[in-house]
């Protein structure tokens, strides 16, 4: 029983890497696919964003009835729930994707991107795709240090995002109001996907340690000090209440 108990936790934590690989795919593909202006690409993104929902349903359920049958405790406890909240960050990733490969759907058969400002969405795209490749590691290995990093690396996003701004607010910008919407749309798209990158690390963080990332950096904990919980441990600490 406690075997078949196990391989369901671990199924929850596959699920979520599969979803987090999924987002970073379509993320990937719809910077393409909006930047070439290709509405085969654009439609097979926005058609995969049911795996990513599927994925998720399936998710809830796993962990509905775990909560139910098993009522776990401490770690597997915080496993269950911080998962749950996981797969909301990741399900929403896949919808921004989404968003970004309809923006492109609109304006076919033209790009929704001006050529001058190209280089800096396909940067801000792949970007977000290295983000949820790392989240999607982190996942796996619960590495708390590569978790905290994560933010760090979201920094460069932030500064892309106010680039666009910067060329949006620009008296010399003559691409006219709906492609200064169209940018401004894809800008937070971008921005938004990789803050959810950042919170699917953050709470791995607390999954691992008990402890939210403020409490670790402002506390002075090292990075990393707590042992890294397995999908299945049954340490007997009390959970910290929320995520």
């Amino acid at each position: 029983m406690r075997d078949a108990y196990h391989e369901e936790l671990d199924s929850i934590s596959d699920s979520l890497v599969e979803m987090a690989r999924l987002a970073g795919s379509a993320i990937g593909r719809a910077t393409t696919a909006m930047l070439d202006a290709d509405l085969k690409l654009a439609e097979s993104v926005i058609a995969a964003d049911e795996k990513v929902d599927d994925l998720q349903r399936d998710l809830e359920t796993k962990a509905i009835q775990l909560l139910a049958r098993q009522q776990p405790v401490a770690t597997d406890l915080r496993i269950v729930v911080t998962s749950l909240r996981m797969s909301a960050d990741l399900e929403r990733s896949g919808d921004l994707a989404q968003h970004v490969a309809k923006v492109a759907r609109l304006r076919f058969p033209d790009s929704p991107v001006p050529r001058d400002l190209q280089a800096t969405l396909l940067e801000m795209g792949q970007l977000a795709q290295r983000l949820m490749a790392k989240a999607a590691e982190v996942i796996i290995t619960k590495d708390v240090d590569t978790a905290l990093q994560l933010e760090h690396d979201d920094d460069k996003m932030d500064d892309l995002h106010r680039t666009l701004f910067q060329h949006l607010m620009d008296d010399r910008w003559k691409h006219g109001i709906e492609t200064a919407v169209d940018v401004t749309l894809l800008g937070r798209y971008y921005e938004r996907f990789a803050d959810h990158a950042v919170s699917v690390a953050r709470r791995v963080v607390y999954l691992v340690t008990g402890d939210y990332v403020d409490e670790l950096t402002e506390g002075g904990a090292p990075a990393g000090a707590a042992p890294a919980a397995s999908p299945s441990g049954t340490d007997s600490t009390e959970p910290a209440e929320g995520a």
